[in-house]
């Protein structure tokens, strides 16, 4: 049980600290070799928040309110702690590298479209009755990324070409298969033409 320190306190420091208690023993549900990353100092901040019991399929346990990951600001308002974790780990092992090769400078912020939401998954009619990953707090809608010195990059404007952004899009999105169990972006289907959608569900897709 969090005690009222942990509850008022904010988070800062390793993923692989105790302290997250959600962090340690689900580093070996990522895909890969990605739980080895588990032991690298990957950086949040974070504040744990108060737990929602279920009602309809909606609610979270074990959550955060997070403003950085990976040294980007980010504003998730609620969000698993097993999705933090894996968040942290893919911004700072693959997109903050591949953004220095490919801009020559970080990402600072990250554009978020939603976390909870108390609804069905969306895009598709097999799982129109299905509560989405949003309904518990444990997926998360990225729209873009804004880097150091103001570039804006994306998914709805830059996914398609063969701009640096665009491929810089489409790998980060490969890559990120390794930390989600669920990956979609524009590909996928119309609904997610403008966002990444990143859940660490039941379910298990790529595309």
């Amino acid at each position: 049980m969090r005690s009222a320190h942990d509850l008022a306190n904010p988070i800062q420091k390793p993923l692989s600290q105790p302290r997250l208690s959600c962090a340690a023993p689900r580093w070996r549900h990522l895909r890969g070799d990605a739980s080895g990353l588990a032991a690298a100092a990957v950086h949040i901040s974070a504040t744990s928040i108060a737990d929602q019991p279920y009602k309809d399929g909606c609610g979270w346990q074990n959550a955060v309110r997070f403003s950085q990951v990976g040294g980007a600001k980010i504003g998730a308002e609620k969000l698993t702690c097993e999705m933090a974790a894996a968040m942290a780990l893919w911004i700072e092992h693959e997109v903050q590298p591949l953004a220095l090769e490919s801009f020559g400078a970080r990402v600072v912020s990250i554009g978020d479209m939603g976390i909870f939401d108390c609804r069905n998954i969306v895009g598709n009619p097999l799982m129109k009755n299905i509560r989405s990953q949003h309904a518990t707090a444990n997926a998360i809608d990225i729209s873009g990324f804004t880097l150091d010195g103001g570039r804006q990059i994306s998914v709805l404007r830059d996914w398609s070409g063969r701009s640096k952004e665009a491929a810089f899009l489409k790998e980060i999105h490969r890559r990120a298969c390794r930390y989600f169990r669920v990956a979609l972006g524009p590909e996928y289907n119309a609904a997610h033409k403008n966002h990444f959608h990143f859940d660490r569900g039941a379910f298990s897709r790529c595309k």
